[in-house]
């Protein structure tokens, strides 16, 4: 591959970058949701081109289920070292000990759904009137109903038949008290698109992301981590696979891929054959047809 000749991926990234410095003039109190994933990782790595040689003037938010991958913790607290950010943690498990949640139980007992009210809490707490995500509209149908800039009520919530249109890239952040934005500056990359920018650009990934030996075990044709949060059922066998995360969330809905993909070149190729979408894996999807668009109109990320 020509890292060299991808003329679209520079294209995407100017549009990326425009939307981040609309951001900076349009709003008060940015902030980044980091969840540790590729796409937020792109979102840091093009908010370090927008503001350069200044620091990225926006926190990173993570919001912490208590069920993430190691991995996952060890990349962040390294990122934010290294760029000299301001890290923000909300955590699930302190909404579950102070009866704002309350944690699900059984086999399929997951923390992904409970992240909504942490994440609306601490958006709240600091007072933050934009949150800038790394979500694509390729991943799902209810994530194509996104705008650039999407609008979020008193509540957090989303309605899809309540944004503003964005003509001419002419984005309209006006707002009402407490009120909010989502913020989506990847909207029109794909997945390949990702993957080919981390490479033209050199972007340290998480290891979770390449082939690795992880003890596993497979539930309704889905292999998932055997951590000490999952409960097995009997007759599920734990194994040592060769595994990769294609997308990474909470351990408990985080479908692990067997593969044998040791370098960036690999994972390109292997997303090239595929034929399984990127969040075909992802349990929490699963739950219902609408999973997606029903926890995002609770205000989900």
């Amino acid at each position: 591959m020509d890292k060299y000749k991808l003329t679209h991926l520079k294209e995407l990234e100017a549009e990326s970058i425009y939307v981040l410095r609309e951001v900076a003039a349009q709003f008060e109190r940015p902030v980044i949701l980091f969840s540790g994933g590729k796409d937020s990782i792109v979102v840091t790595h093009l908010a370090y081109k927008a503001f350069y040689p200044l620091k990225i003037m926006f926190p990173l938010l993570h919001i912490d289920t208590g069920h993430n991958f190691a991995e996952t913790i060890e990349y962040r607290d390294a990122l934010v070292k290294r760029l000299g950010l301001t890290l923000i943690v909300g955590s699930v498990q302190e909404s579950i000990d102070t009866g704002r949640v309350k944690e699900e139980t059984g086999y399929h007992a997951s923390r992904n759904r409970l992240q909504t009210v942490t994440l609306l809490d601490t958006i709240e707490k600091y007072k933050f009137d934009a949150a800038i995500g790394g979500a694509r509209r390729d991943e799902e149908k209810a994530r194509a109903k996104e705008r650039f800039f999407s609008h979020r009520d008193e509540f957090g919530q989303w309605n899809p038949k309540n944004q503003r249109p964005e003509l001419w890239n002419i984005f309209n952040g006006k707002k009402n008290m407490s009120e909010h934005f989502r913020v989506f500056p990847i909207s029109n990359w794909t997945e390949m698109d990702v993957w080919q920018y981390i490479y033209k650009e050199s972007i340290e990934m998480p290891s979770i992301y390449f082939t690795h030996e992880r003890k596993v075990f497979n539930r309704d044709g889905q292999w998932l981590a055997a951590e000490s949060c999952m409960k097995l059922k009997s007759g599920e066998i734990v194994e040592t696979k060769q595994v990769r995360c294609r997308t990474i969330g909470d351990i408990s809905c985080t479908g692990l891929t067997l593969s044998k993909a040791e370098s960036l070149e690999d994972i390109i190729n292997e997303i090239a054959a595929t034929r399984i979408t990127e969040r075909g894996g992802r349990a929490d999807d699963k739950r219902s047809d609408t999973a997606m668009e029903d926890r995002k109109i609770a205000g989900y990320f």
